[in-house]
């Protein structure tokens, strides 16, 4: 009879798991990284060959057809005329083969080597490296504009803070910097029309915490739902309570499916106020509250309490993502908007 084997130490096995699969990571980024260098190369050799002014007269466009099967024939598949072309535009997108980030793979700079703009494709590229994201992460990222989203929201406050004469510390990180406006919530699947009730669009953002977590942006964890803070008569409890590592303060977020009210505003700035007495450690910053609703109004917000505070915000939600040019111009309609608030003496970057 043979007898039973010992069940090894979870702790020894789980040890080994976690080695073999980090050396595994390493061999796969390792093959990327070597990858993304040598479609580099071979875009630098295009880009070169037909620089040569007598050589671009002679082959004109069948250089790619004839180089493509040329190579497939050689090396297999990888090298048709497309993955070609997508060589060439990497190179001429990154002339820097030294600064390009090793994390990621050629699916990722196939993606960032669409943009036009090389302030969006080298903010993405560190993003898309720092924050680990993948390929289709990056590319739910571009689509919805993640980035000139970001920049709006910056220069609401930078323009906000003309009009106060005010000026901006720019180096350190504030709480601008992690607010999005609008915010897309598409991956939550709701229906964009009919009355929605803040109960379910706050279930479905537990049930797509992670999906959230990431719109949010960097540094966020979360911290508690329907949160209880107490005054000696009443019970208040808010939305959604998260924590941001960066900034090293608390971020409530109340929801609103209506259009943003004065009541809410102030309801929100009590919130803050609160959790920064009940709950603010010693070491935290003071608290952020974002009120993230169906719609409102720029004016209110001007005249209320989040035209003073720096740590008081209203974002906007879409449940359905629009096309990139729709939301461009939409905010370019904020932007106008803005503009048109401010005395005329006030310019807008």
């Amino acid at each position: 009879m043979t007898k039973p084997i010992h069940p090894l130490p979870q702790d020894f096995t789980n040890n080994l798991r976690e080695l073999i699969q980090n050396a595994r990571l390493q061999v796969v980024r390792q093959v990327n990284s070597v990858q993304v260098q040598t479609y580099w190369h071979v875009g630098r050799h295009l880009v070169e060959f037909e620089q040569s002014g007598e050589n671009r007269a002679t082959y004109g466009k069948k250089l790619l057809t004839s180089l493509a099967e040329t190579l497939t024939a050689e090396f297999g598949k990888g090298f048709d005329a497309s993955n070609l072309r997508a060589m060439r535009l990497f190179y001429k997108a990154f002339q820097k083969c030294g600064a390009l980030r090793h994390e990621l793979s050629w699916t990722h700079y196939r993606l960032l080597t669409r943009l036009d703009s090389v302030e969006a494709r080298e903010w993405y590229m560190q993003e898309a490296a720092s924050q680990n994201w993948s390929t289709r992460v990056l590319e739910r990222q571009i689509s919805s504009l993640y980035y000139e989203r970001l920049l709006s929201s910056k220069d609401k406050t930078k323009t906000l803070a003309k009009d106060r004469k005010e000026i901006q510390d720019q180096e350190a990180p504030t709480s601008r910097d992690f607010v999005r406006d609008p915010v897309m919530l598409e991956f939550l699947g709701l229906p964009d029309t009919g009355r929605l009730l803040e109960s379910n669009l706050e279930q479905a953002l537990m049930d797509k915490l992670q999906q959230f977590l990431l719109e949010l942006g960097k540094g966020f964890a979360f911290v508690a739902r329907q949160q209880r803070i107490s005054t000696e008569t009443q019970d208040f409890y808010i939305d959604l309570v998260f924590y941001n590592y960066i900034l090293k303060c608390f971020v409530l977020i109340d929801l609103k499916t209506t259009h943003l009210s004065h009541q809410d505003i102030g309801q929100m700035d009590m919130y803050v106020r609160m959790y920064d007495d009940l709950r603010r450690g010693e070491t935290d910053n003071p608290t952020v509250g974002i009120l993230l609703c169906g719609s409102k109004d720029e004016s209110v917000a001007k005249y209320s309490v989040l035209n003073e505070s720096e740590n008081l915000f209203a974002s906007k939600y879409r449940l359905v993502l629009p096309s990139e040019e729709e939301l461009r111009q939409e905010l370019q309609r904020e932007h106008e908007l803005l503009s048109r608030q401010l005395p005329p003496s006030t310019e807008v970057d």
